[in-house]
């Protein structure tokens, strides 16, 4: 009986699926084309420390520093829920995931970045990604 109700629901939202199959198929392409410069963007040096800094902005500007924080803690919660839906709707569910949390600030974020970007496997792969934009490799000690 549910099977049927599944079925019948597909075929009348047939529009709506290929619609939905079409964005994630648009955000995946995206996200393959902007991932190098994203790579590129970090600052060679981003990964030397051992605790994270604050950037210089957050005491000069408190009130910009707030506003920027509660929206990327807003994104990226929204990116972790839809990422959450994508594992069982069409599209890419466990990098929608991956990039909510890397926008979102939790205890403990920076430690998690440093040792998953430090493995050595990843970093060189990071660390080609920079090549071919020509930016320097990753520092990982001073």
């Amino acid at each position: 009986m549910i099977v049927n109700e599944i079925i019948l629901w597909i075929t009348e939202n047939q529009e709506l699926l290929v619609g939905i199959g079409l964005v994630s198929a648009a955000v995946f392409v995206a996200s393959l084309v902007s991932l190098p410069w994203l790579v590129a963007m970090i600052p060679n040096d981003y990964f030397v420390p051992k605790k994270r800094q604050s950037p210089p902005w957050k005491n000069n500007f408190p009130g910009i520093w707030l506003l920027a924080f509660i929206g990327k803690n807003i994104i990226g919660s929204l990116l972790l829920l839809a990422g959450i839906v994508m594992l069982f709707l069409p599209g890419q569910g466990l990098l929608t995931m991956v990039a909510g949390l890397l926008m979102m600030d939790y205890p403990g974020k920076f430690a998690l970045e440093r040792k998953i970007a430090l493995t050595p496997s990843i970093l060189s792969k990071l660390n080609w990604l920079r090549s071919t934009l020509n930016r320097p490799p990753l520092d990982t000690e001073k």
